[in-house]
């Protein structure tokens, strides 16, 4: 990386803008910035840092700090541009900080953003525009240089105060130096990234070993007083052994369950056997009771059948005689029955005479039926009389009807009469409301007319005034778009006129030595033209006229679109003034409107077109009304003809019931006659008719009376007969005697089963009595079954006991076996889980150097960074030896001081004394170079680490004063040999030799209105 210019404006001190020619000052190779105190040396580092990292470095970076110049006018900006080579590619990059400027509207300041630019040198096309984004500004030029601020700062600026305090300081603030030089930071995370796998794995030991210290517990409950034999689990989480330990302590509580479980197997057989034996002797016991029980029974139920023998006796003598009154039963239902019937035809008979006349009170049979028949015989007479009477009624009805219609028709007539009185009224009214309809369709069919005209028009209103709008903006559009192509054109010309100017110097660029002039066709150049200030090339000109041609397309597009506008409007102001109807054409009416004659207004138009559609559509209303009219017209004539139709009708009905009434009257009287000489002295001849019916019935009636009545004492007399006959075959003197023997069959089914359940318990008591084992268990002594049941079942609560207690087992035996088998899975499935633990806490607490086996406590960032420090030291004693005349040598020491961590350690070698001490116990002089040559290997080093990235440029800040002449001379020996690698190295001091010692100088003078710097070459 070589610097080439720094241009510094309203930075730090400087209220202006200098510029730092970094190319004459490393022509030397050795160059000095110098200046008093507070001038701004190191603010030109910190532009430096600034252009390339956005950011001073960090000892200077403080909050708030502002990198804007106090001296700088307000209206300057401040910005650092720096010009540099790096990566084989020639940069330009531009940096502005977050500052105030004034505000470009009213009083006061604002806060304008950071801006960066970053530009690349093409040799063919020149600088060209790269980025203006921070962040890909600042990732491309990280990518190049290889370094990171803080790196940077250490080994291009080389603050020597810093590395002084390195020499001195102890192993932890050299780490954190180191650490942010080399980024050993992946190494810090391998280190946190195996203690978390270490933490990690711990909580999953823990995490397994707790399940089956639950395991355990549980495998305890299970065990019940089995698990107090075992040793208790003295092991806790994490230990190693827990495992182990659970899986022995579970062995021993499975065998002693198993040696309860033989035990409770042989307790069991033991109660079974004594239930089995306590189970006959009960059955035994309950067996004799129950004979001895049975035969005290068999006694006490042949006693009881004893105590009932004389009611069997009884019941089965008046079952006996119940049986024999049964053949007597026929016989008294048939004389009941007789004597029923018998009393209800003597009772009919009675009620038959009760109608008769007195004087047929007591005829007989045969007189009844000989009045009978002649009662008969004379309502057969009445048959034509019947027919006459009832053609009478006929003819009666008949006249009615024809009263009925007369009236009918009378009504019809007057009202036909009535209707057609005012016919010629409503009929011309009806001709007048079709001949007003018809006019109305005609006026609404006008005004149709007129309305759709009238709507077309108020359309074109309201487009012409929606357009009005659109043509003036049109308008304004326009005069925008010739005011933009007026002012490209004055661009592009002047523009033109400015590369006319200077177009020899163009023409020039492409003169070739030896190749004559397209212009004065010369082969020698010897004073070819120069740009001068504001040149425009080519592409800016092309740029200027395509902006020109752009503007007058937009010009041109404007202006035509204002005349399809003007056009569209013109045409609806036309339509809106009806300028069709008169005749006229758009011209004119835009003529017309051009000389102060606007059309009608929208809500003019809009009250036209209310108003003729109102009327519209009262007049299409009534003309609607046409059709309605015309069939009222049609009905009316209809019904004016039918009722013409009725009323003659009518009055021909009415001349043919005059005829029929007077032949229904002649038939009437003749009728009359016929039959009151038949009804005699009755109302008619059906009353006539009923009073002989009724007579008929009597007698007839009252003879079957008399007939049955005879028939009904005839069989009551055989009946008594038979009864008489019947009860003194079955025994009974009387026909009473046996009725009162007489049973139903439910008392004999009574009486039969009484007798049938006093022989079945005679039956039973017998066969018990023959019963030998009965007997012989009542001849020993009464059985004591409560006393057998309480031996049964204590000895059935032992059984159970011992079942209990063998299920408890078996079970316990089966859950320990199953946790057991629980506890084995876990401790296998522990066995990776701690082997991958044990290795990694092992990687762990040797990165950490927490382990054992880690013997000089490093930590492996504090390892990685030993390495880095031994090459820096390496480096470094290369210089320092020429600086002290070959004295002093750097080495790096991994010892332990103290209880602190080895590792970081850094001796001087003196060579004088041949002892090696710590660099803390250098002068200051001899920390001065120490410091230089360790800065300068540090810088070898960082910058072989960044990729073998060239660092041209040096920067060494203060120290020199300390240093007496010869060492001083030594000292920039050294620094001048650092161009035999094309390197040039700024000095920054005030010591005053210096200026002395180095010719080449960038001085920095502190002024009133801000600092400035002036190159001394």
């Amino acid at each position: 990386m070589r610097l080439h210019r720094l241009s510094i404006t309203a930075f730090g001190p400087f209220g202006a803008t200098q510029d730092v020619d970094f190319d004459a000052l490393s022509s030397a190779g050795l160059f000095l910035l110098h200046g008093p105190t507070g001038a701004g040396k190191t603010s030109v580092l910190d532009a430096v840092c600034f252009a390339l990292y956005g950011a001073v470095p960090g000892a200077r970076q403080s909050p708030g700090a502002s990198l804007r110049s106090d001296h700088a006018p307000a209206d300057l900006p401040t910005e650092v541009q720096l010009e540099l080579t790096v990566g084989g590619r020639r940069l330009e990059v531009t940096r502005s900080p977050a500052q105030p400027r004034p505000k470009k509207r009213g009083d006061g300041f604002t806060l304008e953003k950071a801006q960066s630019r970053l530009r690349g040198h093409d040799p063919e096309r020149g600088w060209q525009a790269l980025s203006k984004s921070h962040q890909e500004i600042g990732e491309e030029l990280t990518r190049l240089i290889g370094m990171s601020r803080d790196q940077f700062c250490q080994v291009v600026l080389l603050p020597q105060g810093d590395f002084a305090r390195f020499l001195r300081s102890d192993a932890e603030a050299r780490g954190k130096l180191l650490g942010r030089l080399f980024d050993t930071r992946r190494f810090a995370a391998v280190e946190e990234r195996l203690a978390e796998l270490r933490r990690g794995g711990e909580a999953r030991v823990i995490a397994a070993d707790e399940r089956i210290l639950a395991l355990a517990q549980r495998i305890a409950q299970a065990a019940g007083p089995a698990g107090g034999e075992a040793t208790p689990i003295a092991a806790r989480p994490g230990e190693p052994g827990l495992a182990e330990a659970v899986l022995e302590w579970a062995a021993v509580a499975r065998s002693t369950a198993r040696e309860r479980l033989d035990i409770a197997h042989r307790v069991l057989t033991g109660a079974e056997g004594r239930q089995r034996t306590a189970r006959h002797a009960l059955d035994t016991e309950r067996e004799l009771a129950r004979l001895q029980e049975r035969y005290e029974e068999t006694v006490r139920r042949a006693a009881a059948l004893e105590e009932r023998r004389p009611e069997h006796d009884r019941c089965q003598e008046e079952l006996e005689r119940a049986r024999k009154a049964d053949r007597v039963a026929p016989a008294l239902e048939l004389r009941e029955e007789a004597e029923l019937a018998h009393r209800r035809a003597d009772a009919a008979l009675d009620r038959a005479r009760a109608q008769l006349p007195s004087d047929l009170a007591d005829a007989g049979p045969d007189q009844l039926a000989e009045l009978e028949r002649r009662f008969r015989q004379e309502l057969g007479g009445l048959e034509s009389a019947r027919r006459a009477e009832a053609r009478s009624a006929g003819i009666d009805g008949e006249r009615e009807r024809l009263e009925r219609e007369s009236r009918a028709d009378d009504a019809t007539v007057r009202d036909a009469d009535a209707w057609l009185a005012g016919w010629d009224a409503v009929h011309a009214g009806l001709r007048e409301r079709i001949a007003t309809a018809q006019e109305a369709a005609t006026r609404a069919e006008r005004l149709a007319g007129l309305l759709a005209p009238a709507r077309r028009r108020l359309e074109a209103a309201l487009r012409r005034d929606a357009l009005a709008d659109e043509l003036l903006a049109a308008g304004e559009t326009l005069a925008e778009a010739r005011e933009r192509a007026l002012d490209a054109h004055e661009s592009w010309l002047g523009l033109r006129e400015r590369r006319l100017r200077d177009f020899a110097a163009e023409l020039a660029a492409g003169l070739v030595d030896g190749t004559p002039c397209t212009v004065c066709g010369s082969a020698e150049h010897p004073a070819p033209a120069t740009e001068g200030d504001g040149h425009v090339d080519r592409a800016t000109e092309e740029t200027a006229l395509t902006a020109h041609r752009r503007a007058e397309e937009t010009r041109a597009r404007a202006e035509q679109a204002l005349g399809l506008v003007r056009e569209r409007h013109a045409t609806a102001h036309a339509e809106a003034r009806d300028a069709a109807a008169d005749g006229s054409s758009a011209a004119a009416v835009a003529d017309g409107e051009a000389q102060g004659a606007p059309g009608p207004s929208v809500d003019e138009l809009r009250d036209t077109v209310d108003r003729l559609a109102a009327e519209h559509a009262a007049e299409h209303l009534l003309a609607a009304g046409t059709h309605a009219a015309r069939e009222a017209l049609d009905a009316a004539e209809r019904e004016h003809a039918d009722r013409l139709e009725l009323r003659q009708e009518a009055e021909r009905r009415a001349a043919a019931r005059t005829s029929r009434r007077e032949a229904l009257d002649r038939e009437q009287t003749a009728l009359h006659d016929e039959l009151a000489a038949v009804r005699g002295a009755s109302g008619s001849v059906a009353a006539h008719a009923d009073r002989l019916t009724r007579r008929v019935e009597l007698l007839a009636e009252a003879a079957e009376a008399v007939r049955a009545e005879r028939d009904a004492a005839r069989r009551r007399k055989e009946a008594d007969d038979r009864l008489s006959d019947a009860a003194f075959r079955a025994g009974f003197d009387t026909p009473e005697a046996a009725a009162a023997t007489l049973l139903d069959a439910a008392a004999q089914r009574d009486l039969q089963h009484r007798i049938d359940a006093w022989q079945a318990e005679a039956a039973a008591v017998a066969d018990r009595r023959a019963e030998r084992d009965a007997r012989e268990a009542a001849e020993q002594p009464a059985a004591r079954p409560s006393a057998a049941q309480g031996a049964f079942e204590t000895a059935e609560w032992l059984l159970r006991e011992a079942s209990s207690a063998l299920a408890a087992a078996d079970q316990r035996c089966g859950e320990l076996t199953r946790l057991s088998r629980q506890a084995a899975d876990e401790v296998r499935r522990l066995g990776p889980v701690r082997q991958e633990y044990e290795r990694v806490a092992r990687l762990a607490g040797l990165a950490a150097g927490t382990s054992a086996d880690n013997e000089r406590k490093m930590r492996l960032e504090a390892y990685v960074l030993a390495a880095r420090l031994e090459q820096v030291a390496a480096a470094a004693t290369a210089r320092l030896q020429r600086m002290s005349s070959g004295r002093y040598t750097l080495v790096h020491s991994d010892a332990r001081t103290g209880g602190r961590r080895a590792g970081l350690g850094l001796h001087v070698v003196d060579a004088w004394t041949g002892s090696e001490r710590d660099t803390a116990t250098l002068s200051g002089g001899e920390t001065f170079f120490a410091s230089l040559a360790l800065a300068l290997g540090l810088a070898d080093v960082v910058t072989e680490e960044a990729g073998g990235v060239r660092l041209d440029t040096l920067f060494i800040d203060e120290g020199f004063g300390s240093l007496d002449d010869q060492t001083l001379d030594e000292v920039l020996d050294v620094l001048d040999s650092l161009r035999e690698r094309d390197r040039s190295v700024g000095i920054v001091s005030h010591v005053a030799d210096l200026r002395r010692r180095i010719p080449v100088r960038l001085e920095v003078v502190k002024e009133r209105q801000g600092s400035s710097v002036r190159h001394r070459l």
